[in-house]
């Protein structure tokens, strides 16, 4: 956390184009890649900056998010790295969303209403030819006018690899064939639709229990193991799901999908039907 750095002061500009004068806060920064919330009278902005490794990383989101026909984008450089700025999207995550539930304080309506459009939100992302690559809970927004996706670093259009190297992301999230293709060693690893499925269903199962689907304690797996034993036990589904079942009724659609093989996983489409039909 710290100053915005001046080198990309054409980044303010933009923002400031769009919102007028600005108020500045720091939302994050890790692994060279910082986000700034930037409002002013006409509205709010996101500014993303990528450094070092990350200006490729932000330059790909960059790239996605200009071909994607619901969100507006502008992007530049500075010395060392890439900015872009999107409008801000005001609303909870997902993640939010589901609090009441984890807390045992009701909200199954709001979940259920926020489950079905995530779902929607990615199955009409894959309707329109794309992967995201990098599902997770606090990666769908939930606004005024639906669900809009975050993080598109590793998203690409089918038939595409606008990556040299894919090492995974959310390991806890990484479909059992996915973490197998990475084991493999063969680059580029193709993310798929199938594999967004997956991650998919874990996010809405990590948001209903609090924890991750898989339970590695029963593997014998310590919680600070390596990514790589994780994989590579994912990989040969050997770990179990998480036997904790506080919502049975939706859990059991989301069960179904993470011990489906690809080939039978629902579509995003057929899981929102199947998360429709939940009984709150």
């Amino acid at each position: 956390m710290g100053e915005f750095p001046p080198e990309a002061a054409a980044a303010l500009t933009a923002a400031e184009a769009a919102c007028g004068p600005l108020e500045l806060k720091e939302i994050s920064d890790r692994r060279g890649s910082a986000v700034w919330k930037a409002g002013g009278p006409r509205g709010a902005v996101s500014i993303k900056l990528g450094a070092g490794e990350a200006a490729e990383v932000t330059a790909r989101e960059a790239s996605v998010l200009d071909q994607l026909p619901e969100y507006t984008v502008t992007v530049g450089r500075f010395d060392g790295g890439v900015w872009y700025v999107t409008p801000w999207l005001a609303g909870p995550s997902t993640w939010d969303v589901f609090r009441p539930v984890r807390k045992g304080e009701g909200g199954r309506n709001e979940a259920l209403e926020a489950a079905v459009g995530l779902c929607h939100a990615v199955a009409e992302l894959h309707e329109a030819g794309w992967v995201h690559g990098d599902l997770q809970p606090q990666h769908g927004i939930h606004t005024e006018n639906g669900v809009r996706l975050l993080d598109f670093a590793w998203s690409r259009q089918v038939g595409t690899t606008p990556w040299r190297r894919f090492d995974g992301t959310m390991i806890h999230l990484t479909a059992p064939e996915l973490a197998a293709r990475i084991l493999n060693g063969s680059q580029p690893v193709d993310t798929t639709q199938t594999a967004d499925v997956y991650a998919l269903a874990g996010t809405l199962w990590t948001c209903v229990t609090g924890t991750w689907p898989l339970d590695y304690e029963t593997a014998g797996i310590d919680a600070d193991a390596p990514v790589e034993e994780k994989r590579r036990a994912i990989a040969h589904r050997a770990v179990p799901l998480s036997t904790a079942m506080p919502w049975p009724a939706l859990q059991a659609r989301l069960r179904h999908v993470l011990l489906a093989a690809p080939d039978d996983r629902p579509t995003a489409a057929e899981l929102k039907t199947l998360v429709e039909a939940v009984d709150a």
